[in-house]
């Protein structure tokens, strides 16, 4: 190489060497100049720049950017010149007090106050005003309030300290005037109309919200739109909205977009499964996917499919699965192929509670399906949730899962929203020979810990009664119940069947899970009894006038399939219970079982068929004692007073032997369907009582009653109420009626 080349490189060395010396400084001093309420030291440590450091210039950019981001100054300068910083601040003024005027509501205030970035105490820059003024108005916006005005004032006091004043002005709220759907009309505005959440204002709807514009509510629309297509076999719906369209200054019109495009069908559907599955547990799919073959494609249907694979996987082969669905459309037919893999199994790392600042966590721990350490699945935690939902404490329960950072395991949030557990509740019942009142106080969550107590009386014309209950469902954080209750009755029916009787006692059980969704309980039951007769009643119930002490033992078997123990929509539940005399003169031997299933009848609808039976007899052919007779409750044969049919000795009312019912309600959706909070439901009943231990010929075994009638449930503003009219189809001479009922409740 020419050395003159050599020497040229040379010196560009030597020359960015000493440029990059030439930049850079030893800090020796660091001066703050210009702040009031931050310290130099706090400021110094800001700025991540410290006496004795070496720092090149082009680091001071660096600094600026690090002390402008503690949002505490409005303007920084920094010099450096002969190893001194010189670091020169402007600070923001600092926010004494925020107020909010024009609004009374507290909700709204407290609302807008937790988007708010403008807070007390905090810097205040002029910047983040327009940024808040914007946020107001689209918080006012989803709540339906589009004509309100925000003006925000500032009032600078000493000291850089400012007072920040919010000025609203709601004005009124917007109604939704019309809602219009246009495109593809292929279902009634009408229908759709119930499909969606939002509604046309009305002037009696007094306290629905949904009849307000809502940007929120809007896009829910979209989406609940989208969805009611896609299970109606639109596989290709498209759904756009606008609203638009201001009808006057306090209206608008509600304007729906929809593209349905062509209705696609399920066709050929298979399943793939791991070569070590056994293929038999999942026979019952084939006869799911023939059933579908042919039908509307339903995105539901896809969903059941997915979950049915879970629990089959679960229960059946033990095993973690990752199961997914390949859609293959050609034309107007659908192919499906679900595939299921095998994964490696995830555990449960911690399980986090939030929102209980009452119930006590270890109560919300024994309602879970699992614990931390154990395997994870999605269906243990839906079924945790529905029994947080069914114990009756909680307004909501609400889950997060997340992936843990440092493994597979499954990190838990629960977050649980509690409601007021205590309850005063009064009943009434109207029929043609009497009436019925009664009061009592409930507690589902004493102290904390998710026990109930429950103290009740009731008073009608021919009876007083007393009880006093408690049921700890998780008996030292275990997963059996303990309860205990005390009962004191006193029934004057000398008038109905010839005879008097006061009872008083006390039973005492446990229950728990014995197998899955199969709950087996266990109890005794011990009571005193009186029996006095008058002269109308007949010699065989004049015989068992006198005193008795009867003590049983308890068994009950409840195998429970519902979806949801509250406001239950899918499933069944199967009870039985039988009694086991241990001390008693007539040795009676009582049968109870009752079975009730839910299904949908149609979209919106919950119905329920329910078969009842019971069964009283002696162990030692006496004559069961009158009290243990059984009388059909009035719930279960509506239209009818209880005890008031079936077989009787002259003119008394004497119960049988045996009874069954059947019955079926479902509810009835699209009527009263603009008040969120009323249902509907229309019933029929029938039923049977019969059997006469001491006389055949008083039987009436042939005898069915029957009965239809509307029901109506109001979550009312005191509290739940129901009403039932009822009108008997089939029944005997003799029989006493009751057309109206109804019962009502008040929490606090």
């Amino acid at each position: 190489m020419p050395r003159v080349y050599i020497n040229i490189f040379l010196f560009n060395i030597i020359f960015l060497l000493f440029c990059s010396i030439s930049y850079s400084e030893i800090i020796k001093k660091i001066e703050v100049l210009g702040n009031q309420r931050v310290s130099k030291e706090t400021i110094k440590i800001f700025s991540s720049i410290s006496e004795g450091q070496n720092v090149e210039k082009e680091q001071i950019n660096s600094i600026l950017k690090s002390l402008y981001e503690t949002s505490f100054f409005e303007d920084v300068e920094i010099n450096l010149k002969n190893n001194i910083l010189t670091i020169r601040v402007i600070e923001l003024p600092i926010i004494q007090n925020v107020f909010f005027e024009g609004v009374k509501s507290s909700k709204i205030i407290k609302l807008i106050k937790s988007q708010n970035v403008i807070k007390e105490k905090s810097s205040f820059d002029k910047k983040i005003i327009k940024y808040e003024k914007e946020k107001i108005q689209n918080i006012l916006k989803d709540l339906g309030y589009y004509s309100s005005t925000t003006n925000i004032y500032i009032e600078k006091l000493e000291n850089k300290v400012v007072n920040i004043t919010f000025d609203i002005n709601l004005g009124k709220k917007t109604k939704i005037k019309k809602i219009t759907f246009i495109g593809n009309k292929i279902f009634k505005d009408s229908k759709l109309k119930r499909i969606i959440a939002s509604e046309e204002y009305k002037f009696w709807k007094i306290i629905s919200g949904k009849k307000y514009l809502n940007k929120s509510l809007v896009a829910l629309d979209s989406r609940l739109l989208k969805n009611f297509y896609l299970n109606n076999g639109y596989y290709n719906v498209e759904i756009n909205y606008s609203f638009a369209k201001l009808i006057n200054k306090d209206e608008f019109e509600l304007i729906f977009n929809i593209n349905a495009n062509e209705k696609v069908l399920f066709g050929e559907i298979n399943l793939n499964l791991p070569p070590d599955f056994n293929k038999d547990n999942f026979n019952i799919l084939n006869k799911i996917f023939d059933d579908l073959t042919g039908k509307p494609y339903s995105i539901n249907s896809i969903n059941k499919i997915l979950e049915e694979i879970d629990k089959i996987t679960l229960i059946d082969e033990y095993k973690f699965i990752n199961a997914s669905v390949v859609e293959k459309i050609e034309k107007n037919s659908l192919d499906l192929e679900f595939n299921i893999k095998e994964t490696e199994k995830k555990y449960v790392d911690k399980i986090n509670i939030f929102g209980n600042s009452i119930t006590n966590e270890n109560v919300i721990r024994n309602q879970l399906e699992f614990s931390e350490g154990d395997p994870f699945t999605d269906i243990l935690v839906s079924k945790s949730v529905n029994n947080l939902k069914s114990i009756g404490i909680f307004k909501k329960v609400d889950y997060e899962i997340l992936d843990n950072q440092n493994d597979d395991s499954k990190i838990i949030n629960l977050n649980v929203s509690e409601k007021a557990t205590g309850e005063i509740f009064a009943s009434a019942g109207v029929g043609t020979d009497g009436s019925t009142i009664g009061f009592g106080i409930k507690e589902r969550n004493f102290l904390g810990d998710g026990i109930n107590l429950n103290t009740s009386i009731s008073v009608s014309t021919n009876s007083l009664k007393g009880n006093f209950s408690v049921i700890n469902p998780n008996y030292k954080n275990s997963d059996k119940s303990l309860r205990f209750s005390l009962e004191a009755t006193e029934i004057d029916n000398y008038n109905l069947f010839g005879y008097k009787t006061n009872k008083t006692g006390f039973t005492v059980g446990t229950d728990y899970e014995f197998l899955n969704n199969l709950f087996l309980g266990l109890g005794t039951t011990n009571f005193y009894e009186k029996i006095e007769t008058n002269d109308t009643a007949s010699e065989r119930q004049q015989s068992q006038e006198g005193d008795y002490w009867d003590s049983f033992i308890n068994l009950d078997f409840d195998y429970d399939k519902r979806n949801q123990k509250f406001q239950t929509t899918d499933g069944f539940r199967s009870y039985y219970s039988i009694d086991l005399p241990i001390i008693s003169e007539s040795n009676t031997l009582q049968n109870y079982y009752q079975i009730t299933h839910y299904f949908d009848l149609y979209e919106k609808n919950t119905s329920s068929l329910g078969l009842y039976v019971e069964a009283a007899n002696s162990l030692s052919n006496d004559d069961i004692k009158l009290s243990e007779r059984i009388n059909i409750p009035s719930s279960k044969l509506r239209g009818f007073e209880s005890g008031r049919i079936g077989p009787k000795d002259g003119d008394d009312y004497i119960g049988g032997n045996y009874a069954y019912s059947v019955n079926f309600s479902s509810t009835l959706p699209y009527i009263l369907e603009e008040s969120q909070n009323v249902d509907v439901l229309f019933f029929v009943d029938a039923a049977n009582l019969w059997g006469v231990d001491y006389d055949s010929s008083l039987s009436d075994s042939g005898s069915i009653r029957s009965a239809t009638g509307i029901a109506l449930d109001w979550f009312s503003p005191i509290g739940p109420m129901s009403f039932s009219l009822a009108y008997p189809i089939t029944k005997e001479n003799g029989d006493k009626t009751e057309s109206f009922r109804f019962n009502l409740g008040t929490s606090f």
